[in-house]
């Protein structure tokens, strides 16, 4: 474990080594996260702006037997980039907000090299100018920074056709705790020589090594594009249209979103401004639907085919097609603040979890039973249903706060995490494990896989230095 601080005097002894720039005080924005559940301990940061300079800094560190936090967008919501106060020595924030080089740009070959510190908004702007399409998208996307993507193996919506940020990469360089650099930027589609230590960095949350770039796969565009809002008749009907959507659509679904009128209400309750696309009336559960179609095919008459053929089944009520671009922006900007407006209304207890497609509906109904004999709560299920992944939020009765319930916050948090282990499903689908989740993990993980994970750990990180306290104890 750390047996030093990144105080003052060992910044000073760094310092003659590297830019006269590279250290400073960490300001606040570094020692809080999106939530405010985290308040990080107040130390120094190193902005580096090469991987040879990341390099040097892990090495003195490593010698040292200082701990680092390595630090993207700082978006994260699992606490993995915040080193709380309290602890007994302060590790060093390494931050990749100087790494935002796009390094190469390969159209025929598919492939985007990065910094790890680029901004996804910036990959994909960068692809398009080249008429390809980088798919990862999230709410976070103008500030989240692709290595904390990676290291976190963030999903998003379009998770059902393109896959996690794991399955767009195709290389990565890293460095070690020791300092080394790992050269694995490759641009293959295969590599059947060995142990993957691509995968085994993607998801590691910064304890295995610092992400310092990445090869990543590109896509063409598609040449049209459609979205319907669907009101299904239920939550069972969600999987219902989607088994239909993909008979009829094939892999042309790039996003399969579920909504319930809990999100539209506290819409329309903290950010009347988003216009909802039934008006004032919200049906009970709907779907957001994306579908990206070749040259040739029309998305309104597929999407109106399909409402068509669903309706007769009893499956869907009502629906409203895109028209344009700008009511496409308004169907999404919907589904995009639902977690705005549900940080404003403040959750009691908030879960990220998956479960196997066919037990979302039983899930859903259990969970909400259960609750309701905690107490009288409000619930806000929504997320990428496609995927099998819900955010299921538990949330005051009108007119209180959260503060009144928190008492019933740990209760509340593992019946749902009970329930979605007992149905085969996770604690965690795309947030990570963090800090937030270390005592999930060693309640619902398997002993052989932690054995494993600690075992990695060990192995690669001896002192104990990457991340200190993040994922495993």
């Amino acid at each position: 474990m750390p047996r030093d601080s990144a105080d003052s005097s060992f910044v000073e002894r760094l310092s003659s080594g590297f830019p006269a720039d590279m250290f400073a005080r960490a300001e606040q924005s570094y020692l809080e996260e999106p939530r405010g559940r985290w308040q990080g301990a107040r130390g120094f940061v190193a902005r580096p702006r090469s991987t040879e300079e990341v390099s040097d800094l892990v090495k003195a560190c490593n010698e040292a037997g200082v701990g680092i936090v390595p630090y993207g967008g700082g978006t994260g919501l699992v606490g993995g980039q915040i080193a709380p106060e309290g602890e007994p020595e302060t590790p060093l924030i390494l931050s990749l907000e100087r790494m935002t080089r796009i390094r190469a740009v390969y159209p025929q070959e598919n492939v985007l090299i990065a910094d790890a510190g680029v901004i996804l908004a910036n990959i994909q702007a960068a692809a398009a100018e080249v008429d390809r399409l980088f798919p990862l998208s999230l709410a976070s996307e103008g500030s989240a920074r692709i290595g904390g993507l990676l290291g976190t193996n963030a999903g998003g919506v379009n998770v059902l056709r393109y896959g996690n940020t794991r399955d767009l990469c195709l290389g990565l360089e890293a460095v070690l705790p020791d300092g080394r650099v790992w050269n694995g930027l490759k641009r293959l589609r295969k590599d059947n020589t060995g142990y993957d230590l691509r995968n085994l960095l993607i998801g590691s949350e910064g304890t295995l090594g610092v992400i310092t770039g990445a090869s990543l796969k590109l896509f063409p565009r598609p040449a049209s594009l459609g979205t319907a809002v669907f009101v299904i008749r239920d939550a069972e009907a969600a999987l219902e249209l989607l088994s239909l959507a993909k008979s009829r659509l094939g892999e042309s679904i790039s996003a399969f979103e579920l909504m319930h009128r809990t999100g539209l209400d506290f819409l329309a309750e903290k950010l009347p401004d988003v216009r909802r696309p039934f008006g004032s009336h919200h049906p009970e559960w709907m779907i957001l639907m994306d579908i990206g179609l070749p040259r040739g095919l029309d998305p309104q008459e597929a999407l109106e085919t399909l409402f068509v053929d669903a309706e007769a089944e009893g499956i869907v009520t009502d629906a409203v097609i895109a028209q344009s671009e700008a009511q496409r922006d308004e169907f999404w900007a919907v589904r995009e603040q639902i977690p705005e407006a549900n940080r404003r209304i403040g959750a009691v207890s908030s879960h990220d979890v998956s479960v196997p497609l066919g037990e979302l509906p039983s899930f859903i109904a259990r969970v909400r039973q259960a609750i309701a004999q905690v107490g009288d709560f409000r619930i806000n299920c929504f997320g990428h249903v496609g995927d099998g992944n819900l955010h299921f939020n538990v949330f005051p009765p009108e007119g209180r706060s959260r503060d009144e319930f928190l008492d019933e916050t740990k209760a509340i948090k593992r019946l749902v995490h009970d329930i979605s282990a007992e149905l085969g499903g996770t604690f965690s689908a795309e947030h990570g494990v963090g800090r937030a989740k270390k005592a999930d993990l060693e309640r619902y993980g398997d002993p052989v896989k932690l054995a494993a994970m600690r075992a990695i750990k060990d192995a690669l990180d001896p002192k104990g230095i990457m991340n200190p306290g993040a994922v495993l104890p």
